[in-house]
C-alpha cells in the first residue's frame, strides 16, 4: 500500500489535526466529531476497515482501532477469544481485541507522545499500514471461526497458508 504521508507539518500540533491532513490525502471518508476523535473508512483486501483515532491529552497518548466487518453472536464469542489468543501469541505491534458491545474483531494500538512532540509522518504511515496488513493477513482466520465452526489453530493454520498468484 503506498499511503500519502507528504502532508505533515509538525508544527500544527494537536495529533488528530496530523491524522486529519492524513486521512485527507489519502481521500478516506472520515468524520471528526470533535478534537479528540477521528473515524475513517478504509479499503482492505477482504472488505473495508472502519479506522478509530483518539487522543488523550492528559495521558498524553493516542488510541487506535482498525475494525472489520465481522460480527460476533455471543455463542461464538469463546471461539473467537481462543483465537485472539493464538493470533496474538503472533503479533509484534498491537493485538486484536473483541469489542463485546457491538460483537466487532479490532486491531488495538496505543501510541504515548509524551515529549516527542507529535506523530510523524513515518509513524502514522507504520501505524495504519500495520493494522491494514495485519487485518488482512487474519481476517481469513476470523471468518473460518466465524462462519466455519473451525477451532483457532485449525482456522490460523488455513489462514497462514501463503498462495501464489490470484484466481
Amino acid at each position: 500500500m503506498s499511503l500519502r504521508t507528504d502532508v505533515f507539518d509538525p508544527t500544527l500540533g494537536q495529533p488528530l489535526d496530523l491524522v486529519e491532513r492524513f486521512v485527507s490525502a489519502n481521500d478516506w471518508t472520515f468524520d471528526r466529531p470533535n478534537d479528540q476523535e477521528l473515524a475513517a473508512q478504509v479499503p482492505g483486501r477482504w472488505c473495508d476497515y472502519s479506522l478509530y483515532f483518539a487522543w488523550h491529552e492528559g495521558v498524553p497518548a493516542m488510541h487506535f482501532t482498525c475494525a472489520f466487518d465481522l460480527r460476533v453472536q455471543p455463542e461464538q464469542r469463546r471461539a473467537v477469544h481462543d483465537l485472539l489468543a493464538v493470533v496474538n501469541e503472533r503479533m509484534w505491534l498491537g493485538h486484536f481485541g473483541l469489542w463485546t458491545d457491538e460483537g466487532l474483531p479490532m486491531f488495538r494500538h496505543a501510541m504515548m507522545l509524551r515529549g516527542v512532540g507529535g506523530v510523524s509522518a513515518e509513524q502514522m504511515e507504520d501505524l495504519v499500514e500495520t493494522a491494514i496488513d495485519e487485518c488482512d493477513r487474519f481476517y481469513p482466520a476470523f471468518q473460518y471461526v466465524v462462519w466455519g465452526g473451525k477451532t483457532a489453530h485449525e482456522a490460523v493454520e488455513a489462514a497462514m497458508i501463503d498462495t501464489v498468484g490470484e484466481a
